[in-house]
């Protein structure tokens, strides 16, 4: 293998995340034009977070972070990884169909315990219904995760980051079909929810028997290594569980407000932009990176894997975090605002946009953060971690509903992101060199801080010239994309001038790549 450069990996998969999310941005404006932020909207919403909150209760953030630094190793140590993944994915397989049934069955208890202020009108029974549609997605999607870790483990990112755009593409086209032919949009996107899984999961399948894992379902064996495997596994599962509860706190809360779901989740797709394309892709990147050098003992690559991500990481998360908040109203507006979409969503999800955007960084942070446990196979210390996080994101939404009403569920997202980073860098402060910044990374941050707080004066100032333009529906898009490219402009100039990054950075992506080792042959 050759040579791998973690920053043009990253990209790699940041820009196949950035396809995706504009691919799914798409699909979101879509869905609003024709749904707004009404019954049959809030109802499919709710339905379609069951599978994924399950998904990355399961698999993204909890099976695959005890998996890939397992399966890594065993790739390093020339031992039989591929009978560890066959025997993981028939583990994981089983416990996924049982679930499926379960779920499906119980599926208006799971309503309730998402949204219990939907009880009593339309809104419950639609979820309900669209919720037994789409629930077995999450067996396709969290296969599809552990296949996405054996391919990213060998290097693959780009196989493993096409299936996103996939799904993304299937929907826009699911809702042009059933626009021109009729069909209710509701009962379309819900069957399209599990057709996109079964599609993502044939194609990871297919792309990881190109490198040679013909993974078949068989009866799952309880080896020692797949027993080491849930040992490590429990405490991430119950850290990814308890997550997903501060998840479930937020829609509760905003369940009780008419709209306020749909405002949310539309607001949560913008933040998600940014998040995707840069948490995702470190995170992706950076969990076997460091698995793999640890297994080499590697502290210094280790440790300079850390601080080019982390240094990427807030480069580009930072002036995105600043832009959220600064320029939410024209964001809103011109991209929601149409058809069943009101001037009063548009006001609303600016609201909860630009609350969530003050907890971009933290968000990302987790990413880059997160593996230097993992790779240890320390699991239990995230765990702890994410129940105090849990604990802060619940007191949050619950004691300040009262008197913010449905933004008490961003602003506790928001809190409680970052009581977790701030636990996670102080747990990693009794860790060996590889978890330590450098001299770069020190002098870089503040200029990238105040890089980006400029460039949020200059997005004000754009903004408001800007304003008549950004009113006509003739020419708000072209106005929107000038003060997008002035921001970024201005930021790059900034941070240029100042020396908060240099250009050549990105030009010169080898050099600033650490080497790894060969893996060995296993095709």
């Amino acid at each position: 293998m050759k040579p791998t450069s973690l920053i043009r990996n990253i990209l790699t998969v940041g820009g196949w995340t950035l396809l995706s999310r504009g691919a799914g941005f798409a699909r979101d404006v879509m869905m609003a034009a024709y749904l707004g932020t009404g019954p049959v909207a809030e109802a499919f919403l709710v339905a379609f977070s069951l599978p994924n909150m399950f998904r990355r209760f399961f698999a993204e953030g909890a099976f695959n972070m005890a998996f890939v630094p397992m399966f890594a190793k065993k790739l390093e140590g020339g031992e039989d990884a591929k009978v560890f993944a066959r025997d993981a994915m028939n583990g994981l397989a089983t416990i996924l169909v049982v679930f499926t049934v379960i779920g499906t069955i119980l599926m208006p208890a799971l309503v309730w315990a998402m949204a219990s202020g939907f009880v009593g009108d339309q809104r419950f029974d639609l979820a309900v219904e669209f919720g037994r549609i789409s629930f077995s997605y999450i067996l396709f999607i969290s296969l599809v995760a552990l296949l996405s870790g054996i391919l990213t483990t060998h290097g693959h990112f780009t196989e493993a980051s096409v299936v996103p755009v996939l799904m993304n593409l299937m929907f826009i086209t699911a809702m042009w079909m059933a626009a021109r032919g009729g069909w209710d949009m509701g009962r379309t996107l819900s069957w399209t929810v599990p057709v996109t899984g079964v599609a993502q999961l044939a194609f990871t399948w297919w792309s990881a028997r190109k490198i040679g894992y013909s993974l078949r379902p068989g009866w799952p064996r309880w080896t020692p290594e797949l027993k080491r495997l849930a040992m490590i596994a429990a405490p991430a599962v119950l850290a990814g569980g308890v997550v997903q509860i501060n998840l479930l706190v937020g829609r509760q809360v905003a369940s009780f407000t008419e709209g306020a779901v749909a405002w949310l989740t539309y607001a949560d797709r913008l933040y998600q932009l940014p998040l995707g394309v840069v948490g995702i892709a470190i995170g992706t990147v950076l969990l076997p990176d460091l698995s793999r050098r640890l297994r080499n003992g590697d502290a210094e690559g280790g440790r300079a894997s850390l601080n080019r991500g982390a240094e990427f990481a807030l480069a580009m998360t930072l002036p995105a975090a600043v832009a959220l908040v600064v320029i939410a109203e024209p964001l809103c507006s011109v991209l929601y605002q149409r058809g069943a979409f009101k001037p009063q969503d548009t006001d609303a999800t600016a609201i909860a946009l630009a609350i969530y955007g003050a907890g971009l960084p933290a968000f990302v942070l987790h990413k880059v953060l997160q593996p230097l446990f993992y790779a240890r196979e320390d699991s239990r210390r995230p765990f702890l971690y994410a129940i105090a996080s849990m604990i802060t994101n619940a007191v949050m939404a619950v004691g300040l509903m009262p008197w913010l009403g449905f933004a008490a569920a961003a602003w506790a997202t928001t809190l409680s992101g970052w009581v977790m980073v701030w636990q996670l860098w102080r747990g990693s402060r009794s860790m060996g060199p590889e978890a330590q910044f450098d001299d770069r990374f020190r002098e870089r941050l503040p200029r990238i801080i105040l890089a980006s707080l400029l460039m949020g004066g200059a997005l004000w100032f754009g903004s408001i010239a800007l304003a008549p333009l950004l009113a006509t529906h003739l020419w708000r898009f072209a106005a929107l994309l000038l003060l997008i490219t002035f921001g970024i402009v201005s930021y790059i100039g900034i941070g240029t001038l100042i020396g908060a990054f240099r250009l050549s950075d990105l030009r010169t992506l080898r050099r600033s790549a650490v080497k790894l080792p060969a893996e060995p042959d296993q095709s």
